[in-house]
């Protein structure tokens, strides 16, 4: 019976506190998620290469992201696609790159990018690799991932060999970007899911007479690859030598954090039905999995659950980093608190997480304030492996809603997707999942892909009246992205805490600015950067309603824009 017979059943206790906001969320959530997909001339399907055979690949694509590939402001909009099997071939596809066009439509500009390339992609960071002010695109694949660096001239070309990232082959998932040496380089860090291949797919069935996708029980792992950057555009392999080499990892999501405090980046990995991994940054080179110690390997029972889609983010205004992991139907999702000592404590069923998602098979999921009230909601996006998982569990779809946890501000969240807009709320085969501001208004708006089906672009109508303050951060001694740096926004004495971050979510990369919600509130008080070479930078009653460029060391000037 695939995975597991689609039976988990478990319990999971938890422990929810106040929480410290700006406004109580009113029972009208305050937005609306409009569908302007085909208004913003945005025609995309997936394909997964699916024929009948049942490869184990065809359930896990695509990732999409959000980036200003041009630099003139506005976020395009990327779209991972896979191909058919070289043995029954009938298409051709290629991801899709998408540029604003700065009235709310997109223009297709994939062929005249050099990005009208076959292969079977699954994932997507994109961050500045090379410190030259320009956004760089990597692809995680099934086979050879790939490396596309902008030339700043509306074009990518594939540098795959020439930096060094050739003749590694694996099914790679999620990736991101992180400067893990802070040496102000940006490396690589890939997720691999388990050894496949077209000749040693497995053959498994549900019914016994069918070929089903098997569960990732019925293959060995692979391990994460860790890649440093040289700075001179290559990378060194640092897996073994850094501690990531495992084996037996089962990886599908990534996500950046510092879970110590101590300004140095860890990373937080989601494995599928293998205990999840919190490799923490030992400041030489080399990373300790504390996983099991710090309470976010297993369940509360003491199980490893199929761990999808993850992000970070500091949903309770405490100052510490927040954890969501989506998980296989009967599983719920896992949203973990942590304390001062670095622990994490599942709190899904006590914040109202945990009941509302326990049908459903989370993929992509990113904290982010859609209502602009001063505390991050979570997003998740659902969707079934196999269409025949009906004929196994009645209360458990193929197409699955989407679900927006909206947080109140006081430890608890609800599901209000069914009152932002029908299109939002209507099932879907979800997988890929970002968040970025398409159309520079203040709030934010969402990108989600599906398997096998169409990508959809909705934009957030804000109706609360609430403001936001972003920041477009660049570093000059740090790496030019300000990854891993942290930015803290305190008014009325509630302090909302954000970092940069590539990767996060499933397979799918959100702009890199930073948005915080504020209310109604007109000023901030205080503004504290954290920037990853360690330097902190002071700045005080900036207005909100409003964007601003933090450049290392050089202040933080408003912009004409958000």
């Amino acid at each position: 019976m695939n995975r597991r017979g689609f039976l988990y059943g478990m319990g999971l206790l938890g422990l929810a506190q106040s929480l410290p906001t700006f406004a109580q969320t009113a029972p009208n959530p305050g937005f609306k998620l409009v569908d302007v997909t085909k208004a913003a001339g945005i025609d995309f399907r997936h394909n997964n290469g699916a024929y009948g055979g049942k490869l184990l690949p065809e359930t896990l694509g695509p990732g999409c992201a959000f980036l200003d590939y041009d630099g003139d402001g506005w976020l395009d909009v990327l779209l991972v696609n896979g191909t058919d099997w070289p043995a029954h071939r009938k298409q051709r596809s290629t991801l899709k790159l998408y540029r604003n066009n700065r009235n709310g439509t997109f223009a297709d500009v994939t062929k005249a990018a050099g990005l009208d390339v076959e292969m079977y992609g699954m994932g997507v960071a994109v961050a500045d690799y090379n410190n030259d002010g320009l956004p760089d695109i990597f692809v995680t694949c099934v086979g050879q991932s790939r490396l596309f660096k902008n030339t700043g001239k509306g074009t990518f070309v594939d540098v795959t060999k020439a930096a060094g990232l050739d003749k590694r082959t694996a099914l790679s998932t999620s990736a991101l970007w992180f400067d893990f040496d802070r040496d102000g380089f940006l490396d690589l860090f890939v997720c691999n899911y388990v050894k496949w291949s077209p000749e040693t797919d497995i053959s498994c069935s549900i019914d016994g007479k069918h070929k089903s996708y098997c569960t990732p029980e019925a293959y060995r792992g692979e391990t994460c690859w860790l890649l440093r950057n040289r700075g001179d555009g290559t990378f060194e392999d640092v897996t073994a030598k850094s501690g990531i080499f495992d084996s037996s990892s089962k990886s599908l999501g990534v996500a950046m954090l510092d879970s110590n405090g101590d300004g140095w980046p860890d990373l937080v990995v989601a494995n599928d039905t293998q205990p999840n991994k919190l490799y923490r940054n030992l400041k030489n080179g080399k990373f300790q999995d504390v996983g099991v110690e710090t309470g976010l390997a297993f369940s509360m029972d003491g199980k490893a659950r199929a761990g999808m889609g993850i992000d970070v983010g500091d949903f309770e205004n405490s100052g510490r980093p927040g954890i969501a992991v989506t998980n296989f139907d009967n599983e719920m999702i896992g949203l973990y608190k942590s304390d001062a000592a670095g622990n994490f404590n599942d709190v899904a069923v006590t914040a109202g997480v945990g009941g509302p998602s326990r049908r459903m098979l989370g993929f992509g999921c990113a904290f982010a304030d859609l209502n602009l009230d001063g505390a991050l909601d979570l997003i998740a996006v659902n969707g079934h492996i196999d269409d025949t998982v009906r004929a196994v569990r009645r209360d458990v779809n193929f197409e699955q809603a989407p679900q927006i946890f909206l947080n109140d501000g006081h430890g608890k969240f609800r599901d209000i997707a069914g009152s932002i807009g029908a299109d939002f709320a209507t099932p879907k085969v979800a997988r890929g999942l970002a968040y970025g501001d398409f159309d520079r208004d203040g709030d934010l708006d969402l990108l989600l892909t599906t398997n096998a089906g169409p990508a959809y672009l909705y934009r957030n109508d804000l109706s609360s009246g609430n403001r936001s303050i972003r920041f477009h951060l660049t570093g000059t001694k740090s790496n030019r992205d300000a990854i891993g740096a942290t930015v803290k926004v305190t008014s009325a004495g509630v302090t909302q805490s954000r970092i940069v971050h590539s990767g996060s979510s499933y397979l799918s990369q959100s702009e890199l600015a930073l948005t915080f919600g504020v209310g109604q509130r007109d000023k901030i008080d205080r503004v504290e950067i954290s920037w990853p070479s360690g330097r902190t930078e002071e700045f005080k009653n900036l207005a909100s309603g409003k964007g601003y460029a933090a450049v290392e060391a050089k202040g933080c000037n408003p912009l004409d824009h958000f």
